[in-house]
Parts: C-alpha cells; sequence; structure tokens
C-alpha cells in the first residue's frame, strides 16, 4: 500500500470530536449502513472519476444525508402507489422482518453508482441485475409483473430522484439552479438506462409530465396502505436506554413527517394522508431543517465524499501529494 493510500485510509480523521456526535453517528449507521469498512469501496482506483464525476449535480444532491432520508422515504411511499411495483415488494421483500435492510442496500446503491469507482459500479449493477432476475410474478388481480420490465424500472427510478431533489431542494444547505436541477435528472438518467429503463425522462419538464401520465395508473391497494402504515411505525429495540429510544422514535417521525409533506397531493389523497396536511406542513418543514442542522454538525462533511474526492484528484484532504 502506497503512502498515499495509507493516508488517505486513516479513519481517526473521521473520528467524532465528542461523545453526542459519536451515539448520533452510530445511531444513524445503525438505520442506513455505513460503516468505516465501507469506505474501502471509494479509495481506488486513483484518478477513476466513476459514473457521475465530481463536478456533477448527482454530488450535490446525494452527498446530503437529512433530504435524502426525507426524499427516500417519500420515494418508497409513492412507488407503493404503483400496483405491479408494489405486488413485487410485497411478494419479494422481507422489509417487515427487516425493516431497515431495504433502505440500507438502496442507500449503498445510490452512494456507490454517485461516488463510487468504475469497478464498484459495475459490481453494484450486476448485484442489482442479480436480485431483479427473481423479482417476478403476478398481482392479486393476475397482472403479471417482473423487476426488469423497462416501464417499472423508469418508474422506480423517477419515484427516487424525483424524491431526492424536492427534499434537497427544501432541506438542503445551497441552492440549486434549474439548469442543475434539469442536469440531475440527466445524469441520473444513466443509471436507470444501465438497468434495462428504455425511455427515461431527463429534465425538470420531463419528469413533471411523466409522472402526471402516471397517475391514471396508480391507486392504493391493501397491500400499499398496509406498507405505508409499516413505514409510519417506528420500530426500537426494547433493550435500548429510554433517552435513546425517544431519540430514535422523534427522529423517525420528523423523517416521516417531513417525506409526507414531500409528497405531491395527489399521492397524499390515495394515501390518506392528506388530513390537515397544509397545517401540518409549517411544524414539519421546521422540524426537519432542526433535524437536518444536527445532523450536519455532527456527521460534518460525507466521508464517501471526501475519499472519492481524494481518489479523483490524486489529493489527499490534508494536503499530501
Amino acid at each position: 500500500m502506497t503512502e498515499l493510500t495509507q493516508g488517505r485510509r486513516d479513519r481517526d480523521r473521521f473520528a467524532p470530536s465528542n461523545r453526542l456526535k459519536a451515539k448520533i453517528v452510530a445511531n444513524v449507521q445503525a438505520s442506513v449502513g455505513g460503516t468505516e469498512d465501507d469506505l474501502d469501496d471509494y479509495f481506488e482506483p486513483i484518478g477513476d472519476a466513476g459514473l457521475m464525476g465530481l463536478d456533477s449535480s448527482a454530488w450535490v444532491v446525494h452527498g446530503e444525508l437529512a433530504s435524502m432520508l426525507y426524499g427516500g422515504f417519500a420515494a418508497l411511499m409513492l412507488q407503493t402507489l404503483h400496483p405491479r411495483a408494489m405486488a413485487g415488494v410485497a411478494q419479494h421483500s422481507n422489509f417487515r422482518n427487516d425493516p431497515t435492510g431495504r433502505l440500507v442496500r438502496t442507500a449503498r446503491f445510490v452512494a456507490g453508482t454517485t461516488f463510487g469507482a468504475t469497478p464498484f459500479v459495475d459490481q453494484l449493477f450486476a448485484e442489482v441485475r442479480a436480485v431483479h432476475g427473481h423479482v417476478k410474478g403476478h398481482t392479486d388481480e393476475g397482472v403479471p409483473y417482473s423487476a426488469n420490465d423497462p416501464d417499472l424500472l423508469t418508474w422506480v427510478h423517477i419515484t427516487e430522484v424525483s424524491q431526492f431533489l424536492r427534499g434537497y431542494l427544501r432541506y438542503g444547505p445551497h441552492h440549486v439552479s434549474e439548469e442543475a436541477q434539469d442536469r440531475y435528472f440527466s445524469e441520473t438518467s444513466a443509471i436507470a438506462l444501465r438497468l434495462g429503463a428504455q425511455t427515461v425522462p431527463s429534465s425538470r419538464a420531463e419528469v413533471a409530465s411523466y409522472i402526471e401520465r402516471m397517475r391514471s395508473e396508480l391507486h392504493a391497494t391493501p397491500e400499499c396502505l398496509d406498507a405505508v402504515h409499516f413505514l409510519r411505525k417506528t420500530s426500537v429495540a426494547p433493550t435500548d436506554a429510554l433517552l435513546v429510544r425517544f431519540t430514535n422514535i422523534l427522529a423517525h417521525r420528523i423523517v416521516v413527517g417531513c417525506a409526507i409533506d414531500l409528497l405531491p397531493d395527489f399521492a397524499r389523497r390515495e394515501l390518506s394522508l392528506q388530513r390537515f396536511a397544509r397545517v401540518k406542513a409549517v411544524p414539519r418543514r421546521l422540524a426537519g431543517r432542526m433535524l437536518a442542522k444536527v445532523l450536519r454538525w455532527a456527521l460534518g462533511p460525507s466521508r464517501v465524499m471526501i475519499v472519492s474526492r481524494e481518489r479523483i484528484l490524486g489529493v489527499s484532504e490534508a494536503g499530501r501529494p
């Protein structure tokens, strides 16, 4: 291992500066994954820009944890409204016994395809294709579905990126111009196309038009409402200390509240989440901004972004060549 690589892998620089920050980091890692060992996937090869590149809009949007959490939960709720997509989740997912598993896997895929070098990106696409090959069947109405269906791939992709961007625009720390927003959709469309989607909206106007066209196919099935009810429940370990349980419950409610607030009006109506939505919007957004600030304070800059930037530029954050 070279001196440069060893310097990059000095994980002490990512250690939280006090116990409170350390506890917050530990809770976040338990919820969405991301241990120090996971950084190994981002260090090399030196100079490899990966799929998106250092100056991409995706780096900006996907590097902000709080808005990604809010947008991620909103995307999961929005996805349930597609009967075939929901059937695939209900029949092939273990989300009730492993409530954080899907979130962790999604976070790993999004982070890896955004910041990772080419070998890791290739590995992630291969893993997803292997899983998708087994996800097929029929809805309760007898309609066939497959996770490799180009239309379903487009739906899942657009729900994710549209809600990620909505989350960042509302809770992110920096302004994103309309041009950068269009560039974000164009950049991320490469992910869906590589997975097998065929026609992927790649601008704000195209995404808005696509979601409007899809509304006739969307409705809340019993499976859908059950899944959303499950997403809104807080899962805490009975062995956790009382303060930890209270903190986790509060954080989960903030995330879910912000996610509901991000959803389009028609989706909230379909999911029976529209009641007092306008009244709840103000406290939800205040709480969401507060939690986002706490997470930025505790976690600091994204570790994945730091080591990925070092990989691309060949220069450590400490300035060592």
